[in-house]
């Protein structure tokens, strides 16, 4: 009886795998991906390189691609009580969400930026975000809350230098102890409330204040983003209006807070993350910032978690479009290889000119963040046109992510593919922070509050001209 040949199942004879593409494994992201090595030179010159290819090497392995596959597979849970009935509002990952989450951490995903606070550091920090995105984008969430959290902080100095030696961290301990304890930490955040959204003048949760200085809140929060995290930037109000609380999650004693895990949200995407409906319950909190500027507080993390959204969706188009690419360089369709049909050359061009505007406008903005605090130009460039570019790429992302889905044709559309995962994934960063609406009407606030930054806006597109007719016109 003859043997099987390459590709066969035994016992299934008539089951030759031919004409597929081989998976997409094994590579160093950052190298392979020309348009972000250009950019990071561009927005960080004279930067070594070397880090951002270890960690793209490290993410591009197939056991890490594998981890976020499973850390997807394998959603986490919430487990409100232990085996005794003792309520503990633990939040349960699969081994390989900690994986990944160590390995963001250990490369300084969530807190480069700080460590080092050059404009080179924020570029470095918002490319390495780029990578994760394309192997595990629910990861993201809880580096780029961390990330955002310290500059939120930094409204009130003692409690920012108390916290950030444990938010710049490059070590990972997921375990529900005191961050003294274990040296690190990570932030989450808890603002929306379900009778309010992205109106925050809304909110209902009450802050009371005690005689040690700390409050009590009370009250419902209808999205906790990544409740497992050590700490949270919340919104109460107290008599002064709404104000802005760190809450911990262990109290310094070791005791655990008084936050209510109630459930997690089944999400369409970013299912790896943990999101959550808590419920404050005479939780322990500190202010951070003036009472009743809560909002005002708040919006500096935000504007920073907008900087990643654009960074995120940046890649998850560029993973998409890599995975297009990769198929079409091994699909073989009416007598030649995909790639090779001109039709098919228009449509990757046209996606491949998206994912590379989003890494240079990502990585252009992460630089203006960095030179923001001495330079009131890059300061209001940042804060105008990272609203308007998180409004254009995050839609963005949906589409490119269903074009190359499309490229992929049946494949794409099976879950076993990583095109239908980036899918579910793209409308997150469009809706966090922000939708549409919100982002339009931030836009349109910026300009009339700050021309300056429509003119630094402008005159980033003038420096363009001349490249190409069509750009002028």
């Amino acid at each position: 009886m003859s043997q099987p040949g390459p590709g066969a199942i035994p016992g299934e004879p008539t089951h030759e795998v031919v004409n597929q593409a081989v998976p997409l494994a094994d590579l160093d992201l950052f190298a392979t991906d020309r348009a972000l090595v250009d950019a990071v030179r561009r927005e960080a010159p004279g930067r070594d390189p070397g880090p951002l290819s270890a960690f793209g090497a490290a993410l591009g392995r197939a056991e890490t691609l594998e981890a976020g596959r499973l850390a997807n597979e394998h959603p986490p849970r919430l487990r409100a009580f232990d085996r005794y009935g003792r309520r503990i509002d633990e939040v349960e990952f699969h081994p390989a969400w900690h994986r990944v989450m160590a390995l963001a951490v250990e490369h300084g995903t969530h807190a480069l930026a700080w460590r080092e606070r050059t404009p080179g550091a924020h570029v470095e920090r918002a490319a390495k975000l780029l990578l994760l995105s394309e192997v595990e984008a629910g990861a993201c969430c809880p580096l780029t809350m961390t990330f955002a959290a310290l500059p939120a902080l930094a409204h009130e100095p003692a409690l920012a230098a108390e916290w950030e030696p444990w938010l710049t961290a490059t070590s990972y301990d997921p375990r529900p102890v005191h961050p003294a304890e274990k040296g690190s930490a990570l932030c989450g955040m808890a603002m929306t409330e379900k009778q309010g959204g992205s109106d925050l003048r809304q909110i209902s949760t009450r802050a009371e204040p005690r005689a040690d200085g700390w409050f009590a809140l009370y009250g419902h929060k209808w999205f906790c983003s990544a409740p497992m995290c050590d700490a949270f930037l919340t919104l109460a109000r107290t008599e002064a209006g709404v104000t802005c609380f760190l809450v911990p999650r262990v109290l310094p004693d070791g005791a655990r807070n008084a936050i209510g895990l109630q459930r997690l949200k089944d999400k369409l995407g970013n299912r790896s993350n943990a999101s959550g409906e808590i419920e404050y319950r005479g939780t322990l909190a500190r202010r951070v910032g003036e009472p009743g500027r809560g909002i005002a507080t708040i919006l500096e993390m935000v504007q920073h978690t907008r900087l990643d959204c654009i960074a995120g969706s940046a890649g998850l188009m560029r993973r998409a479009v890599a995975e297009a690419l990769h198929h079409v360089s091994f699909r073989r369709a009416f007598g030649r290889r995909l790639a090779d049909q001109p039709l098919m050359r228009e449509v990757l061009a046209d996606l491949a000119v998206d994912a590379e505007a989003a890494a240079a406008t990502a990585l252009r903005l992460a630089r203006a963040f960095g030179l923001a605090a001495d330079d009131p130009r890059e300061a209001a460039l940042a804060r105008l046109a990272t609203a308007a570019c998180k409004f254009f790429f995050t839609k963005r992302a949906v589409e490119v992510t269903f074009e190359a889905m499309e490229v992929l044709g049946g494949n794409g559309y099976v879950e076993e593919f990583p095109l239908a995962r980036l899918y579910r994934e793209a409308p997150v960063n469009s809706i966090w922070e922000g939708s549409g609406n919100v982002i339009a009407l931030d836009v349109i606030r910026a300009c009339e509050r700050e021309p300056a930054g429509l003119d630094a806006l402008l005159g980033e597109v003038d420096a363009a001209r001349g490249a190409h007719p069509a750009l002028d016109g």
